[in-house]
């Protein structure tokens, strides 16, 4: 069994090294047939692909989350702001003069930094969440915020927030 395993390891650590120095024809090659051509994204499409159908409005997430801490959701509203640093967030007016932040799964995409005003969809997640002073300091940095008031956020808040797979700007 001790010599399996050795053997085992060895094909392994043959498998991972580089090329051999001499090549024979790989006669087994599937035949050159051409791979079927994905669609074209969407100009205004970011990170995954996604479209309205089943979309609601962003005003109704309070009440659609309720007493539950957070829900896999499909939101349509207006961008209120957007990172004008890089475009990795942007901010949708939600009721009662609160304002949920759009973040972007693993970092992994950007919006152009225009589309305040801009009607968008959002599919993620929304969550409640504490966001702590540096957090809120660092978004208003972002958001071209003056110093002074950057330096009048003193407390945590609690906020909805949504982790978004993909955003279409409509």
């Amino acid at each position: 069994m001790r010599y399996a395993s050795l053997f085992a390891a060895g094909l392994l650590l043959a498998s991972c090294q580089s090329e051999p120095t001499s090549k024979a024809p790989d006669t087994a090659a599937a035949p050159a047939t051409p791979a079927a051509a994905q669609p074209a994204k969407p100009d205004n499409a970011f990170g995954e692909t996604i479209s309205s159908d089943g979309a609601i409005a962003v005003a109704e997430l309070p009440k659609l989350l309720g007493a539950r801490d957070s829900a896999r959701v499909k939101l349509v509203g207006t961008t209120e702001a957007v990172c004008q640093a890089k475009g990795c967030w942007l901010t949708m007016q939600l009721p009662q003069d609160q304002t949920m932040r759009v973040r972007f799964r693993d970092y992994a995409f950007f919006v152009p930094k225009d589309i305040a005003g801009k009607t968008v969809v959002v599919e993620g997640w929304a969550h409640r969440r504490e966001v702590p002073v540096d957090e809120l300091q660092h978004y208003a940095k972002d958001g071209g915020k003056s110093a002074k008031e950057i330096a009048a956020i003193t407390k945590p808040e609690t906020q909805l927030s949504f982790m978004a797979d993909g955003v279409l700007v409509q």
